[in-house]
């Protein structure tokens, strides 16, 4: 596939151990492009990037997310309504939320629930009242069927919090795409969380993920894409896919001072961690 569809080149950057992107939407197109699954899959592992969580953010996404994880050894599924999608739904909420419990239990490679939780910039005051509901469900859908719970925060750190605490966490839960400071990682991170790292990290005015970083235990930090969306520098602002991650985590390598393949080895092992075994 050219370069014209706006997707970076591959990096030279091949990762010195395998890691695992935890949070990719392969089967949205963004700008009216996309790249064929089987070629995403390559592209990512020909860089060291060989497993996958493929994220439905709505029905026909999670419904993809189910099928595409039984077809790809790589990769396993999580299922959700995205909490700006919960609103959309109005009297049929409970309808879609069964149907998202319903496919989190269709085979064993749904191994988490999400994204949900709580996003405040792009749905307003309106919606608050079905995100929450949303969120408190998929949270009691996690923990009655033992899933990795992967939530979605924009605006809304201390209102995640609060249905994490009136709700009880799952065992295992991942703030997706973690976007607070260092105050709101300790504070995630006292409740049992799992933080993942997007090609955010990698932007000049992201000083204060930087420091959440650095004071994460090595053992909660992960590492992501949320492809197409996210791209890290120096290619801000085009296309995202799993590929990209190498530029990601030199970043992160470089803010914890840490050695690559170490830090590689050690997120692998997180993620399988954060996600019930390995796939």
């Amino acid at each position: 596939m050219s370069e014209r569809s706006g997707f970076p080149p591959v990096p030279d950057l091949v990762l010195p151990h395998p890691v695992v992107d935890n949070h990719c939407h392969l089967d949205i197109a963004r700008d009216g492009a996309a790249l064929p699954v089987e070629e995403a899959l390559a592209r990512a592992a020909s860089v060291g990037v060989t497993r996958f969580v493929q994220v439905g953010c709505d029905l026909p996404s999670a419904r993809w997310a189910v099928e595409a994880s039984a077809e790809h050894p790589q990769m396993i599924a999580a299922v959700a309504l995205h909490p700006n999608d919960a609103p959309l739904h109005g009297a049929d909420l409970e309808a879609a939320l069964d149907e998202i419990e319903r496919l989190a239990t269709a085979h064993d490679r749904v191994r988490a629930v999400g994204e949900t939780g709580l996003d405040f910039f792009r749905t307003g005051p309106d919606g608050v009242a079905a995100q929450t509901h949303s969120f408190r469900r998929h949270v009691e859908i996690a923990k009655r069927h033992d899933k990795t719970l992967q939530i979605h925060d924009r605006d809304a750190h201390d209102a995640v919090l609060e249905v994490l605490d009136s709700e009880g966490a799952p065992d295992r839960w991942v703030m997706h795409c973690f976007s607070g400071d260092a105050d709101f990682a300790r504070a995630c991170l006292d409740r049992g969380a799992y933080l993942s790292f997007a090609g955010t990290v990698t932007f000049k005015n992201a000083a204060d993920l930087r420091e959440a970083l650095a004071v994460a235990p090595r053992d909660r930090i992960l590492v992501e894409t949320d492809a197409p969306f996210l791209t890290p520098a120096p290619h801000r602002g085009r296309l995202n896919s799993p590929y990209l991650i190498p530029h990601t985590l030199q970043v992160m390598a470089e803010v914890r001072g840490a050695d690559l393949g170490t830090l590689c080895a050690q997120i692998d092992r997180n993620t399988e961690a954060a996600f019930g075994g390995a796939w």
